[in-house]
Formats: C-alpha cells, structure tokens, sequence
C-alpha cells in the first residue's frame, strides 16, 4: 500500500485530515505512529476545525518540518522552500490552502458542521485532498 493510500485509509477510518497525512508520512522518517498521531491532532478541520489552513496541507507542513527542519538558517531556507512549492502545487490543483474555500462550509460552526455532513465533504473532496497532499510531498522530498 503506498502513503497515500495509507492516509486516505486511515482518514476514511477516523483520523483527522492532518493526521492521517502526517502519520503516513513521518513512519517513513522514523517517527513512531503514536506519536506522529498525536503531534497532529490539533491541526484537522483547518487547525481545530477553525476553517483555516487544511489539514492535509498542514500534515504535509509538519513532515517537511521533521524531515529538513532545524534551527540553521539553512534547514529552516530548505523546509520553507518544501512548504512554498508544496502550496504552489497544491493551489494549482485546488485553487485554495483553506479549508472552509475548499469545502464550501464553515467548520467553526454546528451549522457548517451540519452542511459538511449534508454534504459528505469528507468523501467528496477531504479524501481526494488527503491523497494529493501525500502524492506532492513525496515528490517534493524525493526531488531533495
């Protein structure tokens, strides 16, 4: 199973967005799944379900960060370049990094929570945004 398919399991089995990105990503890194599960279980739903920035997009954020990130100046210039051409990417796929633009409700609120269910977001689009934040990261990293 690739890490992709990994993610978009675990996320159709109750992992949060950036949960499952993260998990799929860092094992490969060497970080044990509990404790990747747990570092990202404050970022789904757009960062505690505030609507902002995507989970799977900031999944993706946090594996650059255990990959290439320090304090040097030259791994913080590396893991911003990797969190700079991911958002390009992932913009150019689905037009925004936000989640309450990329699903269409508003998470912060039962009603937005209500539409999102309505509407099964998270089949419909979540999912697919799962997969594609897995896919460019790992082309990301293994164009380092």
């Amino acid at each position: 199973m690739t890490a992709a398919e990994t993610a978009v399991e675990r996320f159709q089995n109750g992992h949060s967005c950036s949960q499952a990105v993260f998990t799929a990503l860092a094992e490969s890194m060497g970080l044990d799944y509990q404790t990747a599960l747990k570092v990202a279980s404050a970022f789904g739903g757009g960062m505690g379900r505030m609507g902002a920035t995507c989970g799977a997009v900031t999944g993706a954020f946090m594996a650059f960060g255990l990959k290439t990130g320090g304090v040097e100046a030259e791994a913080k210039d590396e893991t911003y370049r990797l969190v700079n051409r991911f958002a390009e990417v992932f913009r150019e796929r689905h037009r925004s990094l936000d989640c309450r633009e990329l699903i269409g409700c508003d998470l912060s609120t039962e009603e937005g929570r209500e539409q999102a269910q309505a509407r099964d977001t998270h089949g419909t689009i979540c999912a697919s945004l799962v997969r594609d934040a897995v896919e460019i990261a790992e082309q990301l990293l293994s164009e380092m």
